[in-house]
């Protein structure tokens, strides 16, 4: 598995979410010809927010997005079994696999809250992140440095990753939030109810695994580095993310009615958490960092 066969999984997978994405915001409406007695399908572009798809629609927005999932984890499998370690050590490994769980958070959710703008904006920032990578493509190495070779090596970054896929999520439902409070649209009252919920199921579900991140964090530096907490810049950062993301919970719960507020701290929270993520490498404390390998 060398890097000239990602080409072929990306565009594979890319392909299928696109498609996926445009028959998610397509709504299909019967009209009835007056006059003539008649029935005709006419499909044409809906609006871009949330829409109730039929249930033709769902199943293959579904199946197409499933299958490109499947690929891009084949992918994935092949090249951990290619490099005999996780593909987990680089930017460009992390972002395949940010691809890889973007469109699984997007299923869930265009399944559960039938929202197809969300299936679409997953699936294009998952298409955005393998076509970072096939315009830098990357020599993958075999090379896992001492510091890497721990058992809490995979369990650290993949639930972080997750945690990231699912708040970064989170931050479009807050500028579509704040769209609807700028605009005051129609059906206001219960669009952002709905938007609302959907934002803190996203984020406490992201939460949990960010704190599982943490944990997995600080066991794994206490075996490779003696300690569990260094205030190593990486480590700065993600505790920001966590007390940012922590902040947006309590102030919810406190202040229910200051939404305005809550989209804007929601949305505050993930530049800090694009920060945490890749941010702090170009950082001058960077330099000194024990976490230089990610980069």
């Amino acid at each position: 598995m060398e890097w000239i066969n990602f080409t072929y999984y990306a565009y594979s997978a890319g392909f299928l979410w696109l498609l996926a994405a445009f028959i998610a915001i397509v709504p299909t409406q019967k009209i009835i010809v007056e006059g003539k007695g008649i029935q005709m399908i006419v499909t044409k572009l809906g609006s871009f927010f949330p829409v109730i798809p039929s249930k033709q629609k769902t199943i293959i927005a579904n199946i197409l997005t499933i299958l490109g999932i499947l690929i891009l984890g084949g992918f994935i499998a092949l090249l951990w079994i290619k490099l005999d370690r996780p593909p987990l050590r680089t930017l460009g490994e992390t972002r395949i696999w940010y691809a890889f769980f973007l469109p699984f958070i997007g299923i869930i959710t265009f399944n559960r809250w039938k929202f197809g703008w969300f299936l679409m904006y997953s699936n294009l920032l998952a298409i955005l992140f393998i076509s970072i990578n096939l315009a830098h493509p990357e020599n993958y190495s075999k090379t896992l440095m001492p510091a890497l070779q721990s058992p809490w090596f995979v369990p650290h970054v993949v639930v972080y990753i997750f945690a990231y896929a699912l708040l970064g999520v989170s931050s479009l439902i807050a500028l579509y939030g704040i769209f609807l409070n700028t605009n005051n649209t129609n059906n206001y009252n219960k669009k952002i109810k709905e938007v609302l919920n959907l934002a803190d199921n996203l984020v406490y579900t992201g939460f949990a695994f960010l704190t599982l991140g943490l944990l997995f964090g600080a066991l794994w530096a206490k075996e490779a580095w003696g300690h569990y907490w260094t205030w190593d810049p990486k480590e700065t950062w993600a505790l920001l993310t966590f007390l940012a993301y922590l902040t947006y919970m309590h102030f919810r719960l406190y202040h229910k009615n200051k939404i305005k507020i809550h989209l804007w701290i929601l949305g505050l929270s993930f530049a800090i958490l694009l920060l945490a993520w890749f941010g702090v490498n170009y950082m001058p404390s960077a330099a000194d960092s024990v976490h230089t390998y990610t980069s």
